[in-house]
């Protein structure tokens, strides 16, 4: 119940969706106090033992976490904790911890930890958000491991149950303590650090706890126990809600709620605009999703396989056969619709063992990644494609490749798929000979040569994510810029536009996987350009679906006729809204309040 206290707003980076009100309860995370004493010569080959029982012990509970929550939530979340089992069998890792012990003479756990630093310390300097937040992942494995040396209980927010519902705030949370929060007590969970693509942020969704991240200032002034509300849609936070606040809340749950079922009663209807226009909605793949929710998402086919995260936590590249029944499982499972599988996009930014590349990068967006990864390691791309090409025989697959910059490395790419397709044909393994070939255009030089590209493309995809990022020389994670990452820049849709016109002048189908897809201002724009089909995660399919049945072609034509006429962004942005809100009519007037 609201207070009489004056109501203060936070803002803060949506994390999971979802809207709730309780009192707070703030999460306390004390580092843990590591000794340092010196241990004779005499005395290390016992350091070591207790290093590899730690290790040990450590396996088992972090097997126990993962038990847990596959039972509890799925299989796909528990996948997060494979990535916490490799940090513990990293040999570069535990072969520094017990070098340390030997050249210093300190104690393993004071060992271990200083390596453990100096690894987090190199990875925070790699510019990627996702790498970034895989340091919680370290941490979190090496705040374990280092307790169970040590003899201490790991405390997670197990501590706290008991309490009744209640909001948790804390500065951060690790997808270990996450994972373990009792979903009938906290309602909502608010963190002063993290992003969206933290696995605590991923586990706050499966959970369907809705979460606000990246808040300031609150842990400051906020009592135990007084009233909260968060606003997971928006990233708000409201300390103290007043009445109207709570009153105006109340609406929106019940509207949202009808607004969504709405959006979920069409999810397996056609994508058919009013005018008759059967357009292509298609899904954007990690790998670990539920292949019965793929199955019926609505969606038809895969635009987007993102194969590096079958590379991304491997101690050695996985070979051709072990590619090949992932990709021929995942063909098989989405039956007669296409795939698109994007060839391995793996570099310096998304590299956090160094054996597979040998070094890390000061600049990793601009370095060794992509399309140039694989043209210098031949045997690795090659590999790749003998298994995507195997995985044809098996349904329609499309071959994409990564951060391409120039007509020579599609040359390149493409003469090492006949390579492969050769050396199939010796070994008498059957593939689609006529198997599509595709460029990601999500480099500026890529997008200007769109009509050269295409005399050796099938088909392309435009990463709007990458694009934009280079194209306004914006670090979209840098929070002093990022207001300047703004799909509303008119540089941004007349290139848009440059890239599906040249594609439509050669009779090379574009389509769109960033998330300017995914989004329901946008997705009308995209198509009025003349993108082939969208791709979305799965989330994003009903919204979508529900918002082509209610538009014509032509209306999304000339709205991008309109907003190709406009200087500013707030133009841009004001005739998207526009469309959208007569398109949508009466499904939002319910929402209307609340913006």
């Amino acid at each position: 119940m609201a207070t009489d206290k004056q109501e203060q707003i936070f803002e803060g980076i949506p994390g999971a969706p979802g809207v709730v009100h309780g009192p707070l309860v703030s999460f306390y995370q004390g580092e843990v106090e590591v000794p340092r004493y010196s241990v004779p010569p005499e005395r290390r080959e016992e350091e070591i033992a207790r290093f590899e029982q730690g290790l040990m012990e450590t396996r088992r509970q972090i097997s126990a976490i993962r038990a847990e929550v596959e039972e509890k939530v799925g299989e796909e979340e528990a996948s997060i904790f494979d990535a916490h089992q490799l940090v513990l069998e990293d040999r570069a890792l535990i072969e520094d911890t017990i070098r340390e012990v030997g050249e210093t003479g300190f104690n393993i756990e004071y060992c271990f930890q200083e390596v453990a630093n100096r690894y987090i310390e190199a990875f925070n300097q790699i510019d990627d958000e996702y790498i970034k937040e895989r340091v919680s992942d370290i941490r979190d494995v090496s705040k374990r491991l280092i307790c169970n040396l040590l003899g201490r209980d790991h405390k997670t927010h197990g501590s706290h149950h008991g309490l009744g519902e209640h909001i948790l705030i804390s500065v951060d949370l690790s997808p270990s303590e996450t994972a373990l929060l009792n979903v009938k007590e906290v309602l909502g969970i608010v963190t002063e650090q993290g992003s969206r693509t933290s696995h605590s942020v991923i586990m706050a969704r499966s959970l369907s706890i809705p979460c606000v991240v990246g808040v300031h200032g609150l842990l400051e002034v906020a009592d135990f126990g007084a009233e909260i509300l968060v606003d997971g849609y928006k990233g708000l936070v409201y300390l103290n809600p007043s009445p109207e606040t709570m009153e105006r809340y109340g609406r929106l749950a019940s509207e949202q709620r009808h607004v969504q079922e709405l959006f979920e009663s069409e999810r397996l209807l056609p994508s058919e605009t009013l005018d008759k226009f059967d357009y292509h909605l298609l899904l954007n793949v990690e790998g670990v999703e539920d292949k019965e929710q793929m199955r019926n998402s609505g969606a038809t086919g895969v635009g987007l396989f993102r194969t590096e995260n079958i590379f991304l936590y491997a101690r050695q590249f996985p070979g051709e056969e072990e590619q090949f029944a992932i990709y021929r499982d995942l063909v098989k499972n989405i039956g007669e619709h296409p795939v698109t599988i994007r060839t391995l996009d793996l570099g310096g930014d998304k590299n956090p063992h160094k054996s597979l590349t040998g070094y890390q990068e000061a600049n990793p967006f601009m370095g060794f990644r992509g399309i140039r990864f694989c043209l210098e390691h031949t045997d690795v791309f090659k590999d790749q494609l003998r298994a995507i090409l195997r995985a044809s025989h098996y349904g329609k697959i499309k071959v994409l490749y990564p951060m391409i910059c120039s007509v020579a490395e599609v040359k390149q790419s493409n003469d090492l798929l006949e390579e492969a397709k050769q050396e199939l044909d010796a070994r008498g393994i059957p593939y689609d000979k006529d198997i599509e070939r595709g460029a990601m255009i999500e480099v500026p030089s890529a997008a200007v040569i769109t009509d050269m590209l295409a005399d050796h493309c099938d088909f392309f995809s435009i990463g709007t994510n990458d694009l934009m990022q280079y194209l306004l020389a914006v670090d979209r994670i840098n929070d002093r810029i990022a207001y300047l990452y703004d799909p509303s820049q008119p540089s941004v849709v007349r290139t848009l536009n440059f890239i599906f016109q040249q594609g439509k002048m050669r009779n090379v189908p574009v389509s769109v996987c960033g998330e300017l897809a995914g989004d329901p201002l946008w997705a009308p724009l995209l198509i009025g350009l003349g993108a082939s089909d969208l791709s979305v995660s799965m989330g994003c399919i009903a919204n979508i679906k529900y918002l082509i049945r209610r538009m014509r072609l032509h209306d999304a034509k000339h709205l991008a006729i309109r907003v190709l006429r406009c200087d500013e962004p707030e133009q841009i942005q004001n005739e998207l809204q526009a469309f959208y809100e007569k398109v949508m009519g009466d499904t939002l007037k319910g929402l209307k309040a609340y913006d």
